[in-house]
């Protein structure tokens, strides 16, 4: 991922701060292109995550505070207000070397990237259903039921295996009961109108977890849903 500025021994800079998070948020909005007002919700909450992160990760260190005591206990010796050391998850596991290359990190850009591939990958397929009036049910809609919000959901995942912080992982369980909820709110609204439609596309395709080897109808696309 984008890494300019990780050999600065300092914080806030704001400008790295800007550019990282307009860079993701724009790439996000490019693939998900927000309409409804439940698509603009899940958006902005997925922005302000992208946001606090890279604010903890180029502005102000809050987590190293908030953890100087414990980390200085744990880690003697050790600048955390550099942005190397600042990879805690590269300190805790005792990693060595460049921690752009420890398995956690490289774990997390597989992560990030797959999720903006979902992501792509969702929206073509849902904006298709829409102009035809359908159901979306090819793609990645023929294994779970919200690609989308998955994707969104593993994109965090990756950015907390990168840099986690004491904000974004209190934000992550409130963002992920939220698309829980808008996909539950959904579902109801596209099952009472689709009817046995939707009933028979939601009995072979999971809600968030694929079958392995198990697709659901392509040749039923009555209505599309997020």
């Amino acid at each position: 991922m984008n890494h300019a500025g990780h050999d600065l021994a300092s914080y806030g800079l704001w400008t790295l701060v800007f550019i990282n998070s307009a860079i993701f948020i724009l790439f996000a909005f490019s693939f998900f292109k927000p309409k409804t007002k439940r698509d603009w919700r899940t958006f902005s909450t997925f922005s302000g995550f992208i946001v606090a992160l890279f604010v903890e990760m180029y502005g102000f260190p809050l987590t190293i505070y908030l953890l100087s005591g414990w980390l200085a206990k744990r880690f003697p010796g050790v600048d955390f207000l550099t942005h190397d050391a600042g990879h805690i998850w590269y300190r805790i596991f005792g990693f060595e070397g460049d921690p752009h290359w420890n398995p956690i990190h490289i774990l997390s850009n597989v992560l990030i990237v797959a999720g903006f591939f979902l992501l792509a990958g969702s929206w073509r397929v849902l904006f298709k259903a829409q102009q035809q009036g359908a159901l979306a049910t090819s793609g990645p809609y023929s294994r779970i039921r919200h690609p989308q919000y998955a994707a969104f959901i593993v994109i965090m995942v990756g950015f907390l295996f990168q840099w986690p912080t004491l904000v974004t992982l209190v934000m992550f369980p409130i963002l992920v009961t939220i698309y829980i909820r808008l996909a539950h709110r959904e579902e109801r609204e596209v099952a009472a109108e689709l009817g046995e439609v939707w009933t028979s596309y939601a009995k072979v395709t999971p809600r968030w977890f694929p079958r392995l080897g198990s697709l659901a109808p392509t040749d039923r696309e009555q209505q599309s849903h997020g």
